[in-house]
């Protein structure tokens, strides 16, 4: 009996918590929802000011296009974002204060591949001669290593 509740007040909690943080935007590709989070206004931004915008939302870039690695990606950054957002504490500047994670946030190895292979699945005609070999090594030519602004701006 006590495991059936503690097991209901789970499933509800769960529910509730993936309701009010607006779970199902995040199965779709509205930009908008990346931008819920306000560490993407900045990005968001820019990258509806920016050229992109009328070719290439946020998953267009930032997710594998096949269904089953598009959300197997979204899972995992799901995860990572959603931990990472309820361990960091209110004021992480604080002296002493513990960061789960660096502010401004940083593309991960996983993701900035995703983000090359995207680059070079619309521009790799173009891009093939400056690119060819090099393209999932350590030492690869990253797009964004030049073109640092394309989709959200200049850095800061």
């Amino acid at each position: 009996m006590a495991l059936s509740a503690l097991a209901g007040a789970f499933t509800g909690l769960g529910a509730f918590t993936f309701h009010y943080a607006g779970g199902f935007g995040y199965l779709g590709s509205d930009p908008a929802t990346c931008a819920q989070c306000h560490l993407m206004n900045d990005p968001f931004d820019s990258w509806r000011k920016g050229p992109h915008h009328a070719v290439a939302t946020c998953s267009d870039c930032h997710l594998p296009s096949p269904f089953v690695p598009k959300y197997l990606a979204k899972a995992r950054n799901g995860y990572h974002h959603s931990m990472g957002f309820t361990l960091q504490p209110p004021a992480p500047d604080d002296p002493g204060a513990r960061t789960v994670f660096p502010e401004p946030i940083r593309i991960k190895d996983f993701n900035s591949q995703v983000l090359q292979d995207n680059c070079l699945r619309c521009h790799g005609e173009f891009t093939h001669g400056i690119v060819r070999g090099s393209t999932g090594a350590d030492h690869a030519v990253r797009c964004v290593h030049c073109h640092d602004a394309v989709g959200h701006g200049a850095r800061r």
